[in-house]
């Protein structure tokens, strides 16, 4: 038969190991919580690269086809009613329309509040896509930045947004693979700045200053 001292000593050590266990769950219900939000994030990176690639993507208004015009004889030939359908038009009572037109002129136009209301809900909810964000912090600087620096400033403008360190070279990434910014190697450091845009070619000023000239 075991001794008091022996039955508190094995329940001391099941309570040290219960303990140690909980504060274990406890430790990796965080590490799990953590991974989640970056998940998230990076979910959100993804979506904003798509949404901006469907942008640039998409085939401007100027690349529909006009619809060919009908040939002049169409044109000019005159639209066939049946007699028929006529007689029935002209036939038909005027009451049931007077009586309409009355109606709409003492119930007066419908209200567009709620129209206006859902389309202004739309635009405030909408917010720029994070490559819009960088290209914008990108123009307010003449030299190139890193990615940290601009995380800062977006962090520091736009509060409520916050993406990962991962999240912004990502975002990077995708513009310069769009052609939108250009990145720079200093030693082991990564810079990014807006595409400069192509400067005209010297032949062509020299012709244009002969044409003048002349």
């Amino acid at each position: 038969m075991s001794s008091p001292s022996t039955d508190a000593s094995i329940r001391s050590r099941y309570l040290e190991q219960a303990a140690s266990d909980l504060q274990e769950n406890r430790r990796r219900q965080e590490e799990l919580a953590e991974r989640l939000s970056t998940l998230k994030q990076e979910e959100a990176l993804l979506l904003d690269i798509l949404n901006l690639a469907e942008r640039f993507d998409a085939p401007s208004a100027d690349a529909v086809p006009e619809a060919a015009p009908l040939p002049q004889q169409a044109q000019d030939e005159p639209t066939l009613v049946p007699a028929a359908t006529t007689a029935t038009a002209t036939a038909a009572p005027a009451a049931p329309q007077r009586r309409a037109r009355a109606a709409r002129a003492v119930v007066g136009p419908k209200p567009g509040k709620k129209k206006a209301g859902r389309v202004s809900a739309q635009a405030k909810s909408r917010q720029p896509l994070l490559g819009e964000v960088f290209l914008d912090l990108l123009g307010a600087h003449d030299e190139p930045r890193l990615a940290k620096e601009l995380r800062d400033e977006l962090l520091r403008e736009h509060p409520e947004r916050t993406p990962t360190p991962q999240v912004v070279r990502n975002t990077l990434e995708a513009l310069v693979a769009k052609g939108r910014i250009q990145r720079h190697k200093q030693q082991r450091s990564v810079l990014y700045s807006l595409t400069e845009p192509t400067s005209a070619k010297p032949a062509d000023t020299e012709s244009n200053t002969a044409e003048s000239d002349a």
